[in-house]
This record gives C-alpha cells, sequence and structure tokens, in this order.
C-alpha cells in the first residue's frame, strides 16, 4: 500500500489499473479487426458505418481475449445482438457440459409452496 492509503483507496486504484489495461488490449485488437474485416455482422449480416460502428464488437472464437494473434484469426465481427447471443450459446453449452444443464442445478430450487393448504380452505362446499 501507499503511504497512507486506504483499503478502499488501494482496491480503488486497482481496479481502475486493471480497467485502463484492459480498454488498451481492447483498443489494440478492436482497431486491428476493423481495419482487416469489412464491417458487417458475421452472423446476421447487418452492415454497418462510422455512425453505428460502435455497435460492431469484435468476438473472440476461442473465448479466451487473451488470444489475439496478429492475422486475426481467433476474430470475428459481430453486431452486439449476435454477440450477446454467441456468449449465451456458449454458456449453455459449458453449463451443459459440467451436469449443470438438461434439468438438473447446483442450487436448490424454492421449496415453499403458497398454496400447499389451498384445498383445506376450500373445504368441501
Amino acid at each position: 500500500m501507499a503511504t497512507g492509503e486506504t483499503p478502499a483507496e488501494k482496491q480503488a486504484r486497482i481496479v481502475a489499473a486493471a480497467r485502463r489495461d484492459m480498454e488498451e488490449r481492447e483498443r489494440g485488437y478492436r482497431e486491428q479487426a476493423l481495419k482487416m474485416y469489412p464491417w458487417v455482422c458475421g452472423r446476421c449480416g447487418r452492415e454497418f458505418n462510422h455512425k453505428n460502428l460502435r455497435e460492431l464488437t469484435v468476438h473472440h472464437r476461442d473465448h479466451n481475449h487473451d488470444n489475439n494473434p496478429p492475422d486475426g484469426s481467433n476474430w470475428e465481427l459481430l453486431c452486439v445482438y449476435c454477440h450477446d447471443n454467441e456468449h449465451s450459446r456458449y454458456e449453455d453449452h459449458i453449463a451443459a457440459a459440467s451436469g449443470q444443464g438438461s434439468g438438473e442445478s447446483s442450487s436448490k430450487g424454492a421449496t415453499h409452496n403458497p398454496f400447499a393448504a389451498l384445498k383445506d380452505m376450500l373445504g368441501d362446499d
């Protein structure tokens, strides 16, 4: 810790540095990918221009954001919607492979049934 730095200040400094490093790394491969590939979503085919380019993302095919070969072989440009869809599908695949898919869950569901005594309350009228 720097002299006189509180734990909260240290945490804020570390988080800020991590965010700065991540943004710098992203700027590097994003700029490369935008120069390398046409501004079109690789899934839905939507075209982009300078006005809406912020909605076009760089997707890492192997899901490793540190794998950035200079030839761009691990990247594809996806719109934000297709990118979210791709990551959701990947998370579903990982959950299924770990046994958490197909209705199985690592956490217990709700056990309270608010209607458990409803039949007794209604009676046989």
